[in-house]
């Protein structure tokens, strides 16, 4: 083979080329197998049963107007059978609100339900939604406490019961 076909000099460079461009990756891929990383197994965490509070009332609670316009500026409170409380981490909140519409076609009002939710990081409520809720609770609405995660002493997450206060 000689050198002096222009042919045969494009051959031998693309073969040089190939061989570093093998060789470099061969290495590096040699290198990244060579740290392993230890796994630790924690033992399984098993939550505590726990009850969520709004006031006195747990979940399924009917109380009054009067009685759930006091409830919504209280905070909510998780706690154990040992009466040990948890902090809350975060919770999502659901109000659902009754209204009123008139039937266009037979003038008749109709009862109808609206629902106005957030996600919330601190208890209680914040003052607009306390305020809002307070000037309109009625008979057969709805305050609901639902996705509440709670946090133990040593920071381990977990999710505490719902609760669903109904106006009667």
């Amino acid at each position: 083979m000689t050198l002096t076909k222009p042919g045969n000099l494009m051959k031998i460079l693309i073969r040089f080329f190939l061989c570093i461009f093998f060789l470099s990756t061969v290495n590096t891929s040699s290198f990244a197998q060579a740290a392993r990383d230890t796994i630790i197994k924690e033992p399984k965490f098993k939550p505590p049963v726990v009850k969520t509070y709004l006031g006195v009332n747990q979940n399924g609670a009917k109380v009054t107007a009067d009685e759930g316009v006091q409830l919504v500026g209280l905070p909510l409170k998780v706690v154990d059978a040992k009466n040990n409380q948890y902090t809350i981490d975060s919770y999502q909140f659901l109000y659902k609100q009754k209204s009123f519409i008139r039937d266009d076609e037979t003038g008749k009002k109709e009862e109808v339900f609206t629902i106005a939710a957030d996600r919330f990081n601190a208890t209680p409520l914040p003052k607009v939604w306390v305020d809002n809720i307070r000037r309109r609770l009625q008979k057969d609405e709805q305050l609901y406490f639902f996705d509440i995660v709670v946090k133990d002493k040593k920071g381990r997450i977990f999710f505490a019961p719902e609760l669903k206060i109904t106006i009667q």
